[in-house]
Order: structure tokens, then C-alpha cells, then sequence
């Protein structure tokens, strides 16, 4: 597995339309691969924006990918466009006890069935609370615990958004996201179960950039 990182320039307006939809950066995400080279279902991306005029894309993928045609249409000039790195080391590394930051954007849901035993449907959780409880709920299951705070579990959600867009074009079904940015820090429980969440990713909607968490060295 590789992890990428490319820094992408705001200021364009090319980047800016390609930003604005989950569906169209997904598209540009899998062009940086060679068609059957890697399967969609294994590609995990997230889009960061820590500051105003800065834009960090991250994505885990099982081959390199190729990213000239994202840096004509989204990248900086004037600096290197991308980095990729094996990611199979730090897997290796990880060991129950240690202590990482981490970061996530996840789509936070729980799923509902009708009083008549009918099909379910999936309901957002849109309250800060929610949206904590559920990435606590899910933590072991995933090979980690949120580490205790002084006031609860040491997580905050930075980011709450809401996206609708087209998927497949204009004619296509419209998509309704709700999503929330996690940081905070967690303890490794089962070193095996959190290198699968690196790679296989949180919760649902991944093609839409939810999913990804990356870690981090406590300072």
C-alpha cells in the first residue's frame, strides 16, 4: 500500500471546480491510475483545508499513482506537486500502547428501520455529540481507543459539512453528504485491526472522500 499527499493551489479556479464536488475529485483521484491497475473500492482519499489558501489531498491506494494530469489542473508551480510513500512500514511498526494523532473525515450515520419491518434507510447524525459517539462506538472494533481527556474522550470535531451534488452528472441522482472532521488521539489496541482501517478505511461513503484516517507522532 502507498500513501500520497499532494498539496493543491486554491487560488485556480480550475481547483476550485474540481473541489467543489466529491464526485468530480473522485473521478480525478482514480484517472491518477492506470485502468486496472487498482480497484476503486481500494482507494481511500480525503481532502484537507487546515488554512484559507491551503488545500492538502491525501490518499491510500495499493499502486503509485500518477499525478501529472491533477498538476496541471490543480497544483502549485513552484513547489514539488506530490509525495508517495510505502506504507507498509509504518504498518508494521504500529504496536498496541502507542499513542497517535490522528485525523479523519468520516460520514457519521446510523441506520433506521420502519415500525413495519421495511428497508432501512441511513440518517445522518448532524449533533457534535453524535457524531463523537459514533467514531467512540466504532473504535474498537477498528484496533484503537480515543484517549480520555479532562472532559471526555480526547476528540473534537473541527468541521461539520453538508454536500449535495450530482452523482454520475447532471442527470444523475442527487447526493446528499453529511460529513465531520475528527482530530484528536487515540492508543493502539490491536495493532492488526488498526493497519486495516488505514488502509480499508471508517464508516461509509469513501468514495466521497470520507473515510481516510491518517496518523501522526504526539509532540
Amino acid at each position: 500500500m502507498y500513501l500520497t499527499h499532494m498539496a493543491l493551489n486554491p487560488d485556480r479556479r480550475s481547483t476550485r471546480d474540481l473541489v467543489q464536488s466529491p464526485q468530480r475529485l473522485h473521478a480525478a483521484v482514480l484517472s491518477a491510475f492506470l485502468p486496472g491497475t487498482a480497484d476503486s473500492d481500494r482507494i481511500l482519499w480525503r481532502l484537507d483545508q487546515p488554512e484559507r489558501h491551503r488545500l492538502d489531498l491525501y490518499f491510500v491506494s495499493p499502486v503509485e499513482p500518477s499525478l501529472e494530469a491533477m498538476a496541471d489542473q490543480a497544483g502549485w508551480p513552484s513547489q514539488p506537486v506530490w509525495r508517495t510513500a510505502d506504507y507498509a512500514p509504518f504498518l508494521r511498526d504500529l504496536d498496541a500502547g502507542q499513542r497517535w494523532m490522528f485525523r479523519l473525515r468520516a460520514n457519521p450515520i446510523r441506520n433506521e428501520r420502519p415500525p413495519d419491518g421495511g428497508r432501512g434507510h441511513r440518517v445522518p447524525l448532524l449533533r457534535v455529540e453524535q457524531q463523537v459517539e459514533w467514531l467512540t462506538r466504532r473504535s474498537a472494533g477498528h484496533g484503537f481507543d480515543v484517549v480520555a481527556g479532562e472532559h471526555g474522550p480526547n476528540v473534537r470535531v473541527t468541521e461539520r459539512r453538508t454536500e449535495r451534488f450530482r452523482r454520475g452528472g447532471l442527470d444523475g441522482r442527487l447526493v446528499t453528504l453529511g460529513t465531520a472532521a475528527y482530530e484528536g488521539v487515540l492508543e493502539v489496541t490491536d495493532a492488526g485491526r488498526l493497519a486495516g482501517a488505514l488502509t480499508k478505511g471508517i464508516g461509509a461513503a469513501k468514495g466521497y472522500g470520507c473515510g481516510l484516517m491518517t496518523l501522526a507522532r504526539v509532540p
